[in-house]
């Protein structure tokens, strides 16, 4: 029987850099970079899913779950839209980075070392984000089998990864990190990607019914991230929990 989900590899890469999370111009400038369509996306879908109606914390009011939540670059602005923002990452330096910076913010987030089939809990969440973290898990199967049993129904979780292609390799792999150097050599393995098909199959499996798929894409002239018909490298993905 599967029991976790956590790739010690994975969670040991990650917290040797802990400390750049919230360095824009560091070895995060991407997601620094990608967030801002990031909290976008999130935030209109979430408004459009639950009918939320206009008001100063538009999100108040909802429960947010968000795993791999790294330093919190996620978590913070859910929190200053007004959700109560849950953060779980398996890496204990993240969670006192981003517990720090929250402190520092003034926000109250509720941070937790620990991964979905860990996580002993009552509590049901409207929305999980699972953003950039499927291509680190040990498990991708058990990981969003896991992810569902927090959700409520009629929650959403969003997934955001990058496909299994050729264009994927070649851009993400072989640009991003030996020729730009935007990441770290041995941040992404092409093996662990994930190709859309796969993640449908596997969320119909546990009651998660795709909602929305969309391309991402950068911007070369604007510098800025863009959604895009375009899935063959980035994608980001809406499930309804039925």
């Amino acid at each position: 029987m599967k029991t976790n989900t956590i790739n010690k590899k994975e969670i040991e890469k990650f917290s040797k850099i802990a400390e750049e999370w919230w360095d824009p111009k560091g070895k995060f400038k991407p997601l620094h970079n990608f967030n801002p369509l990031r909290i976008s996306y999130i935030k209109e879908n979430i408004i459009k899913t639950f009918n939320l109606q206009e008001k100063d914390k538009i999100l108040s009011g909802v429960k947010i779950l968000d795993i791999g939540c790294g330093g919190g670059l996620l978590s913070e602005p859910m929190s200053r839209l007004g959700a109560k923002v849950f953060g779980m990452d398996a890496s204990k330096k993240n969670v006192e980075v981003a517990k720090i910076h929250a402190q520092k913010s003034g926000l109250n987030i509720e941070y937790f070392c620990s991964s979905p089939e860990r996580f002993k809990t009552d509590l049901k969440f409207d929305v999980i984000l699972n953003m950039e973290i499927i291509e680190h898990v040990e498990d991708v199967d058990f990981f969003l089998k896991s992810c569902s049993k927090l959700l409520k129904e009629n929650g959403i979780m969003f997934v955001a990864t990058l496909n299994k292609t050729l264009k994927s390799y070649l851009f993400a792999i072989i640009g991003a990190e030996y020729i730009l150097k935007w990441l770290p050599i041995g941040t992404h393995e092409w093996e662990k990607f994930v190709k859309p098909d796969e993640l449908i199959n596997i969320t119909k499996k546990y009651d998660l019914n795709l909602s929305d798929l969309k391309g991402v894409k950068l911007n070369l002239i604007t510098n800025n991230w863009e959604l895009s018909t375009d899935k063959s490298v980035n994608y980001i993905a809406k499930f309804i929990k039925t």
